[in-house]
């Protein structure tokens, strides 16, 4: 029986191909070799729901959040930020990104009673591990309130225990860099710096442009070693006994510098030599630490004026740099010098005259007090200052000869003063000065400019009522035995005055105000501004 149409078909499956359904031909048929065209075979229409995979991909599901370790990790801190455990014993723990999850019942004992001891000031002997867990909670916002507390326990966890585990300093520096970034705070990347190899790029560029601004006092030795073409580690002298000495110095005198330039020209290193734009660095937050991202974000966008490359100032920075290791070199007895320094007179002076006074104070404070102060001396030294200083506001006129010898009877330590009818006179002027300072300073500079005007009256305001008594007498050459006189009767050391007045004349003014038992000369013209010298 002939089975014409329904012999078997086979179909070969190539997926790149279009042809479908061919029929094998018979095997005696003479036209094997040729196929037959293919026969159509209408498609049905097969409802969506019989394939599966269209099933898959469009089913419309509510997709769940995603949940990393890190965010794992930030919930459960916070659900333990307030955890504590009593007294436990130590155990050591080892873990290379150290979570809860990863201390045993006993290692958590520890941790949690070691926390509470941090929290409290108290910085018991830990494993790294331990102190990386705390950290990675600080950073993810747990365990303060403020982000100027978060930034103070981390800086005090890194000063507690970076010399037991000088890894601190390899992340440490970097992730209290970001912290500060990301809240946006205010604060000194000095220590950071200098505590923190390989990151003296940006970080530094951002000290320097923000102490050069605003806070030339606050200038580090690491920071500037950015700024100086010579690399002072090379130095004999800095390798050996100068090296405290240098870092100490250093900084203190291009802050010195700073504030002369600012006086002399009216603008300060910066606006002396401004550098080019900011460049907009992408900073990665928080690199190899446990730190969830939904937090702060993958990165940060930080400006850096790239200070460092200014050419003029770098010039100006590595010859201060120079300049000061030889006055170094000189103070302390070094031979040799460094050649071909060259810096304006006038600034070799102000820095040779800032030098040797540290140098004195630093001497001085090594011998100790010159004297040695009884306290019961001191304290009728007291009582009878109060009322030398209550003679000097008396009317000149109420001062009688005849009622001296009784005071000295009654108070003996007023003979030892030997204060003259002359000096009495004019310090019952000083008194008086003193007391109307607020209100004559205001009129003191009707010619002055407003810059100058604001400084001068900033200086003058810094400066103690005995203070301006001591200034007053050196300015109108009464000598130091007023001026002593002065200082015992104020119940202090004429040292201590001429140190005390001398700090802020370089802090305000940028140059010493007394040198050598002497007035400046350079300021007299400002003290008449200011009432401090007769016309």
């Amino acid at each position: 029986m002939r089975r014409d149409g329904k012999e078997p078909h086979f179909t070969e499956l190539v997926w790149e191909s279009t042809e479908q359904n061919v029929p094998i031909p018979p095997r005696a048929s003479s036209k094997a070799g040729v196929p037959k065209a293919p026969v159509v075979i209408p498609k049905k229409k097969t409802p969506k729901e019989s394939t599966v995979q269209l099933q898959l991909w469009d089913m419309e599901e509510t997709q769940e959040p995603v949940t990393t370790t890190e965010s794992q990790f930030v919930v459960r801190a916070r659900e333990l930020a307030d955890h504590k455990e009593a007294a436990a014993l130590f155990v050591p723990f080892k873990s290379y990104w150290p979570t809860y999850g990863h201390m045993t019942g006993a290692q958590s004992r520890w941790y949690f009673f070691w926390r509470d001891e941090i929290r409290k000031g108290r910085y018991p002997k830990t494993d790294l591990s331990y102190i990386f867990l705390h950290v990675y909670e600080l950073i993810n916002g747990v365990g303060w309130d403020e982000p100027q507390e978060g930034y103070r326990q981390l800086n005090l966890l890194w000063e507690a225990y970076r010399d037991q585990y000088k890894r601190l300093d390899q992340y440490l520096g970097g992730w209290i860099a970001d912290f500060s970034f990301v809240h946006h705070l205010e604060v000194p990347l000095t220590g950071i710096v200098a505590r923190s190899r390989g990151l003296a790029g940006d970080l530094a560029e951002l000290e320097l442009m923000r102490c050069l601004t605003s806070a030339p006092e606050q200038l580090s030795f690491e920071v500037l070693t950015v700024m100086s073409d010579y690399d002072i580690s090379k130095s004999k002298f800095y390798a050996g006994e100068g090296k405290a000495a240098a870092e100490r110095y250093i900084p203190l005198v291009v802050a010195l510098i700073d504030a002369y330039v600012a006086r002399k020209h009216g603008s300060n290193l910066i606006g002396m030599f401004p550098p080019g734009p900011a460049v907009v660095r992408e900073r990665y937050l928080f690199r190899s630490a446990v730190y969830d991202i939904s937090l702060y974000g993958y990165s940060v966008l930080v400006p850096v004026v790239r200070i460092s490359k200014s050419p003029p100032l770098r010039s100006l920075i590595t010859r201060l740099f120079r300049l000061t290791e030889n006055k170094l070199r000189a103070l302390m007895g070094y031979r040799g010098r460094l050649k071909d320094v060259k810096v304006d007179a006038d600034m070799e002076d102000l820095v040779t005259r800032f030098l040797q006074r540290e140098f004195r104070k630093a001497e001085q404070k090594e011998k100790g007090p010159a004297v040695i102060i009884d306290p019961r001396k001191l304290e009728q030294l007291q009582s009878d200052s109060d009322i030398v200083r209550t003679l000097l506001t008396v009317d000149e006129n109420e001062l009688m000869l005849d009622r001296r010898p009784e005071v000295d009877e009654e108070m003996p330590g007023l003979a030892e003063l030997q204060v003259s009818e002359e000096e009495n006179r004019s310090a019952d002027s000083e008194a008086s000065f003193v007391i109307e300072e607020s209100g004559y300073m205001a009129e003191a500079l009707p010619d002055a400019d407003n810059g100058t005007h604001a400084i001068l009256q900033q200086f003058a305001a810094a400066l103690t009522p005995l203070e301006w008594a001591v200034v007053r007498a050196l300015a109108e050459g009464k000598g130091m035995t007023v001026v002593n006189n002065l200082a015992t009767a104020g119940g202090t050391m004429t040292e201590l005055l001429f140190d005390g007045i001398n700090e802020t004349a370089m802090d305000l003014l940028g140059d010493l105000l007394i040198d050598e038992e002497e007035l400046n000369e350079e300021f007299m013209p400002l003290l008449q501004y200011l009432g401090g010298v007769n016309d």
